[in-house]
């Protein structure tokens, strides 16, 4: 393909960010790599075999980009001013939207300044789309940042193929109407011609909603509009590359930084395994504080065992990410204080960004993988673990309130609520028998060998274009 940046394209993905970080060399030339985030990990294979356009905010404010084109496909920057990341991406979509779809763990806020903001970037994100695409092409909105492009982007561009997935869990209807803008929210989401969801109570929740809307009928998983479209919405179970990350795993740089790890680790003979963004919806305070009781009451013995727990920095000028990495850090402290060892703290506990090779190489030497959100759409790292970790004696602790509770059925299922009954499941998946460990780590790994990003997107795409 060439180089040059072509004016239309016939595919195009719609997302608040895009899939590139720039980079800055020794000699200050400035160059962009792909981002190591879950929703590029997902989605660059398939911009990469298809061609066209990603649209997103480059991450910096009061920025202006040029168009450029990487790995395959055009990216075609959309500004933000300070104004619109105060109030559009960290008023709006991270201080309204987010606690919301997440079970209100943190109190949703509502402004009315924020609204008009978030209605107003949506404008701009949905005009650009309707600039760069082809006749009759498909645009593929993503997640829960662009609610309302789809309908925007249907009133100036009607013979687009429309589709929508959202990332993040769907509330309930009962936590879903404290929204004062909920019918705007409905209607803008049901401009598309496909609404992807994680998993099926989330279809529920929303069809539940829209049969609410005036002249509007839903039933098995179709939406009857006004205008005499019809609505597709269904779930689709979101995956990894997981050939990728497999092959990544094992290469012998990724084994190399695997040892030295673990001898960094002091070498003990089992690794507990957590890596999160900082978020107050992953569950890191009932998760440490279970391993913290554990050490204590020596179930785990720190001599030999370490948790190893990763977090990345997340939304760090918002309040409530401040507070909970204030708490983490007081509360790994007070664990780590108690520590007769001096040799190691039973802890590591680390708040950084590692590169994919880093990671690949802490799955490896992980005997346990903890996954503990109090409510998550997908959460992709339990499935990296299980493609990465090519050990049968490995073991997965997952939250069942994670969207990959209904796809890795053989992993150790926990209430993240219930500390006891996650220190339960930890002591049991750490002693099963390693037969059935074997089984169930086989199993896991079926079902994400057999059900990968390819699966997803191919399956998402061809029901948008073929209806």
């Amino acid at each position: 393909m060439s180089e040059t940046v072509q004016e239309k394209a016939s595919f195009l993905v719609v997302a608040n960010r895009l899939p590139v970080d720039r980079v800055t060399s020794e000699d200050g030339t400035e160059s962009w790599r792909s981002s190591p985030g879950g929703l590029v990990t997902a989605l660059e294979p398939v911009m990469q075999s298809r061609g066209g356009a990603w649209i997103g905010w480059p991450g910096a404010p009061d920025e202006r980009v040029e168009p450029f084109h990487h790995d395959g496909y055009d990216i075609i920057p959309v500004p933000l001013s300070s104004q619109d990341v105060e109030r559009f991406y960290e008023g709006f979509s991270n201080a309204t939207l987010w606690p919301l779809f997440h079970d209100c763990i943190a109190e949703p806020v509502f402004h009315r300044e924020w609204w008009d903001a978030f209605r107003e970037v949506n404008q701009r994100f949905a005009r650009v789309a309707a600039e760069r695409a082809e006749q009759g092409a498909t645009v593929w909105i993503q997640d829960y940042q662009l609610h309302l492009v789809p309908q925007m982007l249907r009133e100036m561009r009607p013979d687009l193929r429309i589709g929508f997935f959202l990332h993040i869990p769907f509330p309930p209807p009962e936590l879903f109407t404290r929204m004062p803008w909920r019918k705007e929210l409905i209607e803008g989401v049901l401009g598309a011609d496909l609404i992807g969801f994680q998993f099926p109570g989330c279809v529920s929740n929303f069809l539940r909603l829209a049969r609410r809307l005036p002249d509007v009928e839903g039933a098995r998983g179709r939406v009857h509009m006004p205008d005499g479209r019809m609505v597709v919405v269904k779930a689709f179970p979101i995956s990894i590359d997981a050939v990728g990350m497999r092959n990544l795993a094992n290469s012998p740089q990724v084994l190399a930084e695997a040892q030295k790890l673990r001898q960094e680790l002091g070498d003990p003979s089992t690794i507990l395994f957590g890596v999160d963004r900082l978020d107050y919806s992953k569950g890191l305070r009932n998760r440490v504080r279970a391993i913290g009781e554990l050490f204590e009451s020596r179930d785990l013995d720190p001599e030999q065992v370490v948790f190893l727990q990763l977090a990345t920095p997340s939304r760090e000028r918002v309040k409530e990410y401040r507070m909970l990495r204030n708490d983490i850090d007081l509360l790994v402290g007070r664990i780590n204080s108690q520590s007769t060892s001096l040799a190691r703290s039973p802890i590591a506990y680390r708040y950084t960004s590692v590169p994919r090779e880093t990671l690949a190489a802490m799955y490896q030497i992980a005997d346990l993988m903890i996954v503990t959100p109090l409510r998550d759409g997908m959460n992709l790292v339990a499935k990296e673990y299980v493609a990465c970790r090519s050990r049968n004696d490995s073991a997965l602790v997952l939250s069942e309130f994670a969207g990959a509770a209904l796809e890795l059925r053989q992993a150790y299922m926990v209430n993240p609520y219930d500390i006891d009954g996650m220190k339960a499941s930890i002591l049991q998946a750490l002693h099963e028998s390693p037969r059935v460990k074997a089984r169930k780590m086989r199993a896991m790994r079926k079902q994400v060998f057999d059900h990968d990003i390819n699966v997803w997107a191919d399956s998402f795409l061809t029901e948008l274009e073929s209806n």
